[in-house]
């Protein structure tokens, strides 16, 4: 099998972003995809200039077709690692027992959601239980809204999320909160109510309101959830790469990882990306990748013309 000059593991906004401008600049890339993207729930995406309300598989459907008309080859299937080969390149094991090899690895994986422990959350995920107010309050705008809280910033978040709505609740568990926080939550009319929820009300497929231990319920139309973002990094940190006091990969503003010729973009390393913004990094990526590419092909050119290999 022929050596890959890149190979991009993940088929998301980043990884085919990056395929796009990497394919264009006529370098032999492929795209493992393994066909799981964090949006797939989500009935359409926001935010993306002129693509704003396309629903997320649609986009991945174009991205794929770009990607495919310049030449860049797409793989479904899971990489299950990524071994370094000598100096100057790696080898991708996939779950079907391929070895891939390649110059250069992007690694686009993204991110999973961890939910807090409530009963019906997981299922209403991206429907009417939010995650990301600039991705979906304008849809939910002057609705019966809520925030679930009780993890660090949630306070915070909620005041985010009251620029869409003038009623809404934040739920927290009880003595949490500081005489600060409930000054400024009364301030802008947040109601707190405070205890454990018990589960979600839901009828006719939709979120009705959230019912606490107590037997309350509050009635709601959505509600909005700071998950904790957990990085799917475990191949990236098999090879080893700095990483920071939260265990996220370190990667400079092109993506490049603290491993020579490993790069970085996406959610798998910004939590806070969107999906313009893991576009934007891909791109970025791309760019810094073929320039290191360059360099390498000029010292093997330089190489081969003093022993006498080039006419």
């Amino acid at each position: 099998m022929s050596q890959y000059d890149v190979v991009i593991i993940g088929g998301g906004a980043a990884g085919l972003s990056a395929a796009v401008v990497l394919s264009r600049a006529r370098r032999k890339i492929l795209v493992v995809d393994a066909g799981k993207p964090r949006n797939a729930p989500a009935a359409h995406m926001h935010g993306y200039l002129s693509r704003d309300g396309l629903p997320p598989g649609e986009l991945l459907a174009l991205g794929r077709a770009e990607v495919n008309s310049y030449g860049g080859d797409i793989l479904e299937g899971a990489a299950t690692e990524l071994v370094p080969d000598g100096r100057s390149g790696f080898w991708v094991l996939l779950a079907d027992g391929q070895r891939i090899p390649a110059r250069r690895l992007l690694v686009t994986t993204g991110l999973r959601d961890e939910l807090p422990d409530v009963p019906g959350l997981r299922d209403r995920w991206a429907r009417d239980v939010l995650h990301c107010p600039y991705c979906h309050g304008h849809e939910v705008r002057d609705r019966r809204l809520g925030v679930i809280g009780g993890s660090p910033g949630a306070v915070r978040y909620a005041q985010i999320v009251r620029q869409w709505t003038h009623d809404l609740v934040y739920f927290t568990p009880p003595d949490m909160l500081t005489a600060t926080e409930r000054s400024e939550l009364a301030a802008r009319t947040i109601d707190v109510v405070e205890g454990t929820i018990a589960q979600l009300v839901i009828e006719d497929d939709q979120l009705r309101g959230v019912r606490m231990d107590d037997g309350r319920a509050v009635l709601r139309d959505a509600l909005f959830v700071p998950p904790r973002f957990v990085p799917n990094s475990r191949l990236l940190r098999g090879l080893g790469p700095a990483v920071d006091d939260d265990g996220w990969v370190v990667v400079d503003g092109t993506g490049r990882s603290s491993v020579p010729g490993v790069w970085a973009a996406g959610n798998v390393v910004d939590p806070r990306a969107q999906v313009i913004t893991a576009a934007g990094a891909g791109s970025a990526a791309a760019i810094a990748l073929n320039t290191e590419l360059v360099a390498d092909d000029v010292r093997n050119a330089v190489r081969d013309l003093n022993q006498g290999l080039v006419s």
